[in-house]
């Protein structure tokens, strides 16, 4: 059975599917063209050399060689000019009363604010950071802060168990985890930092960042967990994108 798309929701869709058409097969014609047009919708810092170089026999493809650009300054800087105030996060809770919005400058605040705990806590470019969260705006704030400084982030379903959680730590060589005290679900309390404490045991994962997003008590390891509300304490929002190759992580 098809069901119709309704008028209202046709007229305010990006493209209609004779646009749709159109471009897959420009894309298929001319993939440089193509790619090279997309790519303008992005903020480069060097524009690229190669737009695409794959070789199936040598089981490679590369993207915009020579490029530099950022993620998190895609997402963020280039909207402050004519969207800070606009909302660019809103988060609703468990709870149907409790939510949350972020305008671009409030979330680029927060982003650039946290890559600086990180970047404190002796985080760099290329270094393994894993996330463990509830669906809570930190989740969002700790992955742009991630890209803002190069540091290469993996997002642990807050589901998975303490040894699901661990094998992925050992796998990604994961130097800082992100957590929260607990989750909610379904109206139940899910210990995350529990789950994160059994799963960092023998890893050398260096620190732990908790989120206090209930009133569950949690334990705090010294000298390796620290609490996201107090780490942003007083931090600089002064953070510059780092210029990533276009291939990076």
């Amino acid at each position: 059975q098809i069901f119709e798309i309704p008028a209202s929701t046709k007229a305010k869709a990006w493209i209609d599917n004779d646009t749709y058409l159109k471009m897959y097969q420009e894309s298929v014609d001319d993939p440089k063209a193509f790619w090279d047009k997309q790519a303008e919708r992005l903020d480069w810092f060097k524009k690229w050399d190669n737009t695409l170089d794959w070789d199936f026999n040598d089981a490679h493809i590369r993207w915009y060689e020579g490029g530099k650009l950022n993620v998190s300054y895609n997402c963020l800087d280039r909207h402050l000019e004519t969207r800070a105030d606009q909302a660019a996060l809103i988060w609703e809770s468990d709870d149907p009363n409790v939510d949350r919005t972020f305008t671009y400058k409030e979330l680029h605040a927060e982003v650039s604010k946290f890559a600086n705990v990180m970047k404190n806590r002796g985080i760099k470019k290329g270094d393994r950071v894993m996330i463990y969260m509830p669906m809570i705006p930190e989740l969002a704030i700790a992955c742009l802060a991630c890209t803002r400084i190069g540091a290469v982030h993996s997002v642990v379903f807050g589901g998975f168990s303490a040894e699901a959680l661990k094998n992925r730590i050992l796998d990604c060589e994961g130097k800082m985890l992100i957590t929260a005290n607990a989750g909610i679900r379904g109206g139940k309390s899910v210990p995350l930092k529990q789950n994160a404490d059994a799963a960092m045991e023998g890893t050398g994962t260096e620190s732990c960042i908790v989120v206090k997003h209930t009133d569950d008590d949690c334990k705090m390891q010294s000298e390796r967990d620290y609490y996201w509300h107090e780490e942003m304490a007083g931090v600089s929002a002064d953070c510059p994108a780092e210029e990533m190759d276009a291939e990076d992580p």
